[in-house]
């Protein structure tokens, strides 16, 4: 019997409804701000001719391979160290990076069968939680939080706060081992198959493919079931019962 529902978080409860360039380079704009009044001597011009946006940098050293998380903090810290800005303070980092997601946050919104689908399976008994794939964790934990979601989740685990993303195993056994469950008595939730899917089937859980935001099918990952919103979840649960 399925004891837990965890949930994938962007594209899968929250979506972004504009594109992302104009958001990205706002926020590389409100990162360099706070860079600038701790003194350290960038250009939100020069920065972007050299590296694009910050998140496009963070993406790009993104390995399918290696499910090692290479968190925003450290890329950050990488591209001062490149421009001989040595020994910045972790706070300061921290200001620069709370600056750019709250640009970049203001994308995000929750989809309208969210809560409800939330509030109904809580109420049917099932417990709640939360793996996302993500350049940071506090980043996450914020969306969570203004987007009404964490009173419906027993435990958010992050690859920025664990050190591993999906579909590593390690991040999935972190989950289970929290509820005390095995994994058939676990499904996963999310939109992409090579994170989600993949790693839920590895791992024995079973696994449904949301497609109302996800990119195309992958004839080599074969999710357990698939539905176009998330509303449709309770019934497939209760068919699985």
């Amino acid at each position: 019997m399925i004891q837990v529902v965890f949930f994938d978080l962007g594209s899968t409860l929250i979506y972004a409804k504009d594109p992302w360039p104009d958001f990205f380079r706002l926020g590389d704009a409100a990162l360099v701000r706070v860079l600038r009044h701790a003194g350290i001597p960038l250009e939100a011009e020069t920065f972007y001719k050299e590296y694009g946006t910050f998140l496009d940098q963070y993406y790009a050293h993104q390995a399918p391979e290696n499910t090692t998380e290479r968190t925003a903090f450290s890329v950050l810290r990488e591209i001062l160290v490149e421009k001989g800005c040595l020994n910045v303070p972790d706070p300061i980092l921290r200001s620069a990076l709370d600056a750019l997601y709250a640009v970049t946050n203001r994308n995000w919104y929750i989809e309208e069968d969210a809560i409800p689908t939330l509030t109904g399976l809580r109420d049917t008994g099932y417990r709640l939680g939360l793996i996302s794939n993500t350049s940071d964790d506090s980043h996450v934990q914020l969306l969570v939080d203004e987007n009404g979601l964490r009173p419906y989740f027993e435990f958010v685990i992050t690859s920025a706060g664990f050190g591993i993303r999906k579909p590593d195993r390690r991040i999935f056994q972190a989950a289970l081992d929290h509820f005390r469950i095995q994994a058939d008595a676990a499904v996963m939730v999310g939109d992409t198959l090579e994170a989600d899917v993949l790693g839920a089937n590895g791992m024995g859980m079973h696994s449904i493919w949301i497609t109302r935001r996800a990119a195309g099918p992958n004839p080599a990952i074969v999710p357990k079931a698939t539905v176009a919103a998330l509303h449709e979840i309770p019934a497939l649960l209760e068919s699985l019962r």
